[in-house]
């Protein structure tokens, strides 16, 4: 046997022995799927409707009704205005003490820990038990209360709560949650207000009953509305946070 049929037979078993594999195309379908399911997963998590969540809006509900008949001493600073005057005056004339009833900040809790739907449950719960079942608000209750000047700031409550989960929809940073207890407040004292105005004209009242009520309910409160809800929003942001491990 000669040399080039040796090559020859090397030069074929060699191609025998390696032959060509096809090359593997990633899996690239296999990667969108798994990246799809990991969104859709994140997209659906929140809060599932069982025994423990119906009783936080129970609870919620019976919260607003204690704030309603709970009353705060809020001393604030004030400038006097003897001090133009020239009378004397002292210490005590610098401070200022008004009775605040913490319901607003009370009613937009309900919707930073439970969320906008659940704690708009909440808050519906509140007014139907008022109109249909106890005297849980201020003045009584009744349907006979919806003629009560008070009751668009209770009213109120709902479009509020819907506004503001809607924004601490996005995160409960410290920038959004000022923005959505901004909406929120102001939509209760401007539907309180209309609504109190409304009833007034209908009842020929006078402009100086109505002013005296906007300075009551909607003067330096609002403030504090403010003030208070800002607070209450970001202790029901690390409420959410423990109570997430048992819902």
């Amino acid at each position: 046997m000669n040399d080039n049929d040796i090559n020859g037979e090397t030069i074929e078993n060699t191609e025998q022995e390696a032959p060509e594999k096809p090359l593997e195309e990633p899996p690239k379908k296999i990667r969108k799927k798994k990246i799809k399911k990991q969104k859709t997963s994140q997209k659906h998590h929140g809060i599932n409707f069982g025994i423990g969540t119906f009783m936080l809006v129970v609870f919620c509900a019976f919260l607003l009704v204690i704030s309603t008949f709970l009353q705060l001493d809020v001393t604030h600073f004030i400038i006097p205005m003897d001090l133009f005057k020239g009378k004397t005056v002292g210490i005590d004339d610098f401070l200022y003490t008004i009775k605040y009833i913490p319901q607003i900040p009370v009613a937009l809790f309900a919707v930073g820990l439970l969320g906008r739907r659940y704690g708009s449950l909440s808050i519906v719960l509140y007014i139907m038990t008022g109109l249909f079942f106890l005297p849980v608000f201020a003045l009584g209750g009744g349907l006979h209360y919806i003629t009560s000047y008070g009751f668009g700031y209770i009213l109120a409550y709902l479009p509020a709560g819907i506004i503001l989960g809607s924004v601490l929809k996005k995160d409960y940073s410290y920038k959004n949650v000022a923005k959505a207890v901004f909406f929120g407040v102001l939509t209760i004292h401007l539907i309180g207000i209309i609504y109190m105005t409304a009833l007034a004209y209908f009842h020929h009242t006078g402009i100086n009953f109505v002013t005296n009520w906007i300075a009551s309910q909607s003067g330096i409160k609002i403030i504090y509305d403010f003030i208070f809800s800002y607070l209450i929003i970001l202790f029901a942001k690390y409420a959410r946070i423990i109570l997430w491990f048992y819902l």
